[in-house]
């Protein structure tokens, strides 16, 4: 018990920390994402109306399915700006594009997902469709397409955390795929000290050697 006590709590102890973080820039992204999603839904056509259908099958790409990707796009990049910054602090160690890219690719795959899901809660053949006799759309509170983009955070959120740890912070921050796991993180930094500390010995000896400096020797 006290070794997985130390496992959890003390060696890993930095990832509970970025994860914390994490977790309160997912809740004010959520809050931008719903407060996005209420604003492009008042603006334009009902969310339910289709826009094109899916070839080979029955179904259609409506405006719920624009609107949950605007909503996407805006808290996507609250939250990689708020997660640089701050949760992972990674300003300094990488150019703004160099991690917006995989945090933008991570995030797409998510709501790839996140749309599968969407139109499985959405569509009311879907067996886990959320109920129009409950959400029947009479009140903010009870909209369909409101309870089903949070839903759809609630299961997205886990995975982009894991893969926007392991990828799109750790690696980009330094090249050095170790530093994915911040308790690898002093063992790498001081094994690279080493390497420099030899590196900056080994040109002392060198230049200290007859000939390096003399010209005429």
């Amino acid at each position: 018990m006290r070794r997985l006590h130390e496992f959890l709590f003390v060696r890993h102890r930095h990832n509970w920390l970025l994860l914390l973080r994490f977790a309160v820039v997912g809740v004010s992204g959520v809050l931008v994402n719903l407060i996005t999603l209420v604003v492009v839904k008042k603006l334009g056509p009902g969310f339910n109306q289709p826009i094109v259908g899916v070839p080979g099958t029955e179904f259609n790409v409506r405006w719920y399915h624009v609107y949950s990707t605007i909503a996407f796009l805006v808290a996507n990049l609250w939250n990689f700006q708020l997660n640089r910054t701050w949760t992972f602090r990674t300003s300094k160690h990488a150019r703004w594009w160099h991690e917006y890219w995989p945090f933008l690719a991570v995030g797409l795959l998510g709501q790839v997902i996140g749309l599968v899901l969407l139109t499985l809660l959405m569509h009311l053949d879907s067996p886990i469709h959320l109920s129009p006799t409950v959400f029947d759309d009479s009140t903010g509170f009870r909209t369909r397409l409101y309870w089903a983009q949070l839903i759809v955070i609630a299961v997205v959120t886990p995975i982009s955390f894991v893969l926007n740890k392991l990828w799109t912070f750790a690696a980009v921050r330094t090249h050095h795929p170790d530093l994915a796991d911040p308790s690898h993180v002093e063992a790498v930094l001081a094994d690279e000290g080493d390497e420099a500390t030899a590196s900056t010995d080994a040109d002392r000896r060198a230049g200290a050697l007859p000939g390096r400096h003399d010209p005429l020797a």
